[in-house]
């Protein structure tokens, strides 16, 4: 019997070559149509239940989860993560976390991206919400929390949860607002900041002006063209010194943002609309580049760290983080210049330039921490119960207090631990350096006005395409090119085509009600790959077709 289906199988087999071997257009075709299912599989083919709130936390069990964190190669910041590790597990013996440290958000964001496929992306994770807006484009990979929320048990200040967390109504609303998607929370706040201008004030009245109570573009423009006056030698004379950078911003792609909004010009919308290449982003780009041609303004990535050159004396206005305010002015902490490169001065912090003094609006930015779904449920919870302890006022004021952050709580700014903090300003130029105290001041003043942008898939990359607009214009007078409208015109194609705006998806709806994306228009990939197979197919109809008939001549003929 076995021998008599082994002269089967050989007779096959030879049968099976013979055919193959008369027909490679045929067996090319079936090779590309099995690599095309092949990788089509490969791409999201983990496939994940919805998350559903345990009944019950099993305590008997041991939980291991992963926490992907970034740091500022900031030692204390590292040790505020392992505190908080050490003491929430003092608490829940049977979680063990294990931290995992990023230089920078987009390594963070790279890893998610590369580990969804796998189902191997981290329990809990520190990310922007530009970011967190792409992981939700995997199905139910990240966890909405608003049922996690309101749990009773172990919900936001839950009865069943062992720590003193905050409850829902202590996030700050503006803050939380950023982790809205659609009107589902994907992600808690974590940190919050915003943009401050440190000024040299000691520079500006040295020029003969007294600065606003509130900065106003006009007034930055004024004072920093005034600035570029020379002597016989070539010498600043405000700062005698050959190098003079009178205004320079940190992050241009929140310069344009903010401008635009202060404008009440448009920008995107919740759908994924690209709005940015209108007129009046053109006229901001024509302001920029009248400056740019001057060399009295430039940019961090077209001349290097705005600090340093404040805190050497060669800058009087620089815009950054609030959370970099421990690197500004001349006693600050973290300084990268040589000591005997720093000037002393009088170092102001104030908002950043306004088009209304009366309605100031800035920025609100800043990590926030979402979780990522898996099939154990209990292990989504026991990850939802580490995420909640990063909220409480141990870990919040620690880390606020290592920069210029502010917590994300009311329970913790209004804590007696926090107030001291504040109150406290230049005890010492390290804990209490007033420079960073000021900043975080200026936020907390400014809660309300503060904004936040729409994230939805591509929101990251039309937030790096509203920057590059003004580091091109910049980069393009300094180098005496002229800028005008066909200039302009032709620099929106380009950039939307960096940058591939024209491929970002527009919802026709936010969200249906049982929290799945409506599908808009398919993606390109899928749409090639669509495209590829009917192609396939087709091909290989037409070939069995012309085949079949062939041989039926060939059997006439005989």
């Amino acid at each position: 019997m076995r021998r008599t289906e082994h002269l089967r199988s050989i007779g096959y087999e030879k049968s099976r070559r013979a055919f193959w071997r008369g027909k490679p257009f045929l067996l090319a075709i079936f090779a590309i149509v099995l690599a095309l299912f092949t990788l089509s599989g490969c791409h999201g083919s983990v496939k994940r239940a919805s998350f559903e709130v345990p009944e019950e936390f099993d305590e008997t069990r041991t939980y291991e989860i992963s926490f992907w964190a970034k740091n500022d190669t900031n030692k204390t910041q590292v040790e505020i993560y392992e505190g908080a590790i050490a003491s929430f597990q003092e608490i829940y013996p049977n979680i063990h976390v294990t931290l995992k440290l990023y230089t920078n958000y987009g390594d963070i964001y790279n890893d998610v991206i590369t580990n969804l496929a796998t189902d191997t992306t981290p329990n809990v994770c520190i990310s922007y919400p530009d970011h967190i807006a792409t992981y939700l484009e995997g199905q139910n990979v990240v966890v909405p929390l608003d049922d996690l929320f309101t749990d009773e048990k172990y919900g936001l200040g839950g009865s069943e949860v062992r720590f003193d967390g905050p409850t829902q109504a202590e996030l700050v609303p503006e803050f939380l607002s950023e982790c809205d998607f659609s009107g589902f929370y994907y992600a808690v706040p974590y940190m919050r900041s915003t943009e401050s201008c440190y000024v040299n004030k000691t520079f500006v009245e040295k020029l003969g002006f007294t600065l606003p109570d509130v900065l106003t573009w006009d007034f930055v423009w004024e004072v920093s063209e005034a600035a570029m006056e020379k002597d016989a030698n070539g010498n600043y004379l405000v700062n005698g010194q050959k190098i003079l950078y009178p205004f320079m911003y940190k992050s241009t792609d929140n310069m344009m943002i903010q401008r635009l909004s202060q404008m009440e010009a448009p920008y995107s919308s919740g759908r994924g609309e690209v709005l940015l290449f209108n007129d009046t982003t053109k006229s901001v780009l024509y302001e920029i580049s009248e400056h740019a041609f001057s060399r009295s303004f430039t940019t961090f990535s077209i001349t290097g760290y705005p600090a340093n050159f404040l805190n050497a004396g060669q800058c009087i206005f620089a815009v950054d983080s609030t959370a970099g305010s421990t690197w500004m002015g001349s006693d600050a902490p973290l300084v990268d210049i040589p000591k005997d490169k720093l000037v002393q001065f009088e170092t102001a912090v104030m908002t950043v330039p306004q088009v209304d003094p009366e309605n100031p609006k800035m920025i609100s930015q800043g990590p926030s921490i979402c979780l990522f779904n898996k099939a154990d449920h209990q292990e989504v919870l026991a990850s939802w119960l580490f995420l909640q302890y990063m909220l409480t006022n141990d870990v919040q004021i620690s880390y606020a207090t290592t920069e210029g952050y502010v917590p994300v709580t009311l329970k913790a700014q209004n804590s007696p631990e926090y107030q001291d903090y504040l109150s406290r300003s230049g005890e010492d130029n390290s804990y209490y350096y007033p420079v960073k105290i000021a900043a975080t001041k200026l936020l907390i003043d400014n809660m309300a006005n503060t904004f936040v942008t729409p994230v939805f898939s591509g929101s990251a990359s039309l937030r790096d395409a509203a920057g590059y607009l003004i580091e091109d214009v910049t980069k393009a007078r300094r180098r005496k090119k002229e800028v005008d409208d066909a200039y302009v015109e032709n620099l929106y194609k380009e950039t939307a085509s960096l940058y591939h705006l024209d491929e970002i998806v527009v919802k026709d709806e936010e969200l249906t009600s049982d929290r799945k994306a409506v599908l808009g228009e398919l993606p390109g990939e899928a749409k090639t790959l669509i495209g590829i197979l009917i192609v396939v197919w087709i091909g290989i109809l037409l070939y069995v077709v012309t085949d079949f008939v062939r041989e039926q001549r060939k059997k006439k003929a005989a």
